[in-house]
C-alpha cells in the first residue's frame, strides 16, 4: 500500500503575520512564495495545515506519482 503525501505550496507571504504562523509554514519547510514540498499525511502536517490555511495551498498525492515537474529545464 503506497503511503499518501500532501504537496504544499506556499501561497501568500508571511510578512505581516504572527510569529506563530511565521514559524508554522517554516516548520512545513516552506521557504518563499511558490515554494512546493511535499510532506506525509500525518495529523501533525494536517493540524499545521489547519493553522495557515491562508498562506498555502495543498493536495494529496500518491507517493509512488513521479513528480511533473523531474527533468523540466
Amino acid at each position: 500500500m503506497a503511503e499518501k503525501m500532501l504537496r504544499i505550496t506556499q501561497t501568500r507571504s508571511v510578512i505581516g503575520r504572527t510569529q506563530d504562523q511565521r514559524a508554522t509554514v517554516r516548520s512545513l519547510g516552506l521557504k518563499r512564495i511558490r515554494h512546493t514540498v511535499e510532506q506525509p499525511d500525518r495529523p501533525e502536517i494536517r493540524g499545521m495545515l489547519r493553522k495557515v490555511p491562508h498562506l498555502v495551498s495543498w493536495e494529496v498525492v500518491d507517493a509512488a506519482e513521479p513528480n511533473t515537474q523531474a527533468g523540466k529545464v
